[in-house]
């Protein structure tokens, strides 16, 4: 019995360890240039929302300046529903004109960041968002697992349809 209670309470500080870590990571995050990020890419939302076309790349713009403001704790997945035809069209469009640069940006921005030891978390980060600043479209990001939270599952594996037909029990 003791040693059922001593790990449950092992692994409640392991998780309060964790987050403690992610919320040390994301401050220094965001004073070594998590803010100047997250603001560009706002900037680059208010440009693209002006036009009426490019709100779509104005919508993703925002997600990515919230996932760039505190990135440790959270991921990017899939939506889920499949990237359509317009959004894999946008996504082209979108990695022609700007996801290449500012991937190259965020390589660049990165590579710095290695130097030093507290810095390599954050170059991780800074290269985690390629994905995302490549192809937006499609995309959410999602808290990691946590206390309280289940891991992301994007639904049933693909070929299963979990829902019996007209309302009968499977």
């Amino acid at each position: 019995m003791r040693r059922r209670y001593a790990a449950l309470r092992d692994s409640a500080g392991q998780i309060e360890n964790n987050e403690l870590m992610k919320a040390i990571l994301n401050v220094i995050w965001l004073l070594f240039g998590g803010i100047w990020l997250a603001l560009g890419y706002v900037a680059a939302g208010i440009v693209c929302c002006i036009l009426i076309v490019t709100i779509p790349f104005g919508i993703a713009s925002f997600r990515i300046a919230s996932y760039a403001l505190w990135p440790f704790g959270r991921t990017v997945v899939d939506s889920g529903r499949g990237t359509g035809l317009f959004a894999t069209l946008g996504n082209v469009i979108w990695i022609i004109f700007a996801g290449i640069w500012i991937a190259i940006g965020h390589v660049l921005t990165a590579i710095p960041m290695f130097v030093s030891i507290i810095g390599i978390p954050l170059g991780i980060a800074n290269l985690k968002m390629i994905p995302i600043s490549l192809a937006p479209l499609g995309k959410r990001i999602v808290p990691t697992s946590g206390p309280g939270l289940v891991p992301y599952n994007a639904g049933p594996p693909p070929g299963t349809y979990p829902y019996a037909p007209y309302g009968r029990q499977a």
